[in-house]
């Protein structure tokens, strides 16, 4: 099976990079040659650090890279595909549009998918000709580490589809787990509302960023805090994931912190700005400025 994704970022050169290790042809496509560069160079980064494990040989990269070509066009990296996964912004309209292009220009037996955290399947699959064959493929960041993927089905997702998608999932060593289509899944619905609590924490001056952190690190045995989470998987995602499920549900306990909204409007997005709850400009964590964070 020829695999393409779409959208070279985080996920995007991720996802490429798990199915061209385990032996699949991937075209990795972006509208931005730039893009497309950076997520080549972010996947050799990671090979290479892989290789200083010991837990890949040299031709093991080389036959990963090797394993993926790059395009600008999407009509032209999906002509072949037998799965398209989807890696664009989290933005239901561009989804969607990106959805009426797979769907016109893949082949009639392609399998399109999406690697969306929180937007509707069926919201999505609906846009194309072929929703029996349109599923939700939601993989944990960093890709090549994390094991899970979610596995949501549309409305329509007919059962072939889903097993071929499980079963595609364990052969690249992910534990592939199926869930339904409601705002958030399952690992967003929990894990966003914990969030959003930790960051209302702070701003009603309950604890500060290293002690709300410290907190559920060592009481609850949580690798990361979870405001260096937040940071971690961006801020301004966060608040879409949030948003997504308060205008799916219609619940006040999913309205997004004031805080939380501010800090986006200010753009301190984590990790990838550089500041978020911590500080990241010297290249190591950091807490930001102590109380600022609190409700005036």
């Amino acid at each position: 099976m020829n695999i393409s994704v779409i959208g070279a970022g985080t996920m995007g050169n991720g996802i490429a990079h798990v199915f061209a290790q385990n032996g699949y042809a991937v075209n990795l496509i972006d509208i931005s040659e730039q893009a497309l560069a950076k997520g080549i160079a972010n996947i050799t980064k990671n090979l290479d650090r892989m290789l200083t494990k010991g837990s890949i040989t040299e031709e093991i990269k080389n036959d990963t890279l090797q394993n993926i070509k790059t395009f600008t066009s999407l009509p032209e990296g999906v002509a072949q595909a037998g799965l398209v996964v989807e890696a664009a912004t989290e933005n239901l309209k561009i989804k969607m549009d990106i959805f009426r292009q797979m769907d016109a220009h893949a082949p009639a037996a392609c399998i399109l998918s999406t690697n969306t955290s929180s937007i509707s399947i069926t919201e999505i699959a609906a846009v194309t000709q072929r929703p029996t064959q349109v599923i939700g493929m939601h993989f944990m960041n960093p890709v090549p580490i994390m094991k899970l993927v979610e596995i949501i089905r549309g409305y329509s997702t007919s059962d072939a589809v889903t097993e071929t998608i499980m079963e595609l999932s364990q052969k690249l060593g992910k534990t592939p787990t199926e869930v339904n289509d409601y705002p958030g899944f399952v690992a967003n619905r929990i894990l966003m509302p914990m969030i959003n609590e930790s960051i209302e924490t702070l701003y009603n001056g309950v604890a500060g960023v290293s002690e709300i952190d410290t907190v559920m690190k060592l009481g609850m045995a949580h690798p990361m805090g979870p405001l260096q989470l937040a940071d971690f998987i961006g801020l301004d995602i966060c608040l879409s994931i949030l948003e997504v499920m308060y205008n799916g549900f219609k619940n006040p306990k999913y309205a997004p912190c004031p805080l939380l909204v501010n800090m986006v409007k200010a753009g301190k997005l984590g990790v990838k700005s550089g500041e978020g709850f911590y500080d990241y400009s010297g290249g190591s964590k950091a807490e930001v400025v102590a109380g600022m964070f609190a409700k005036k």
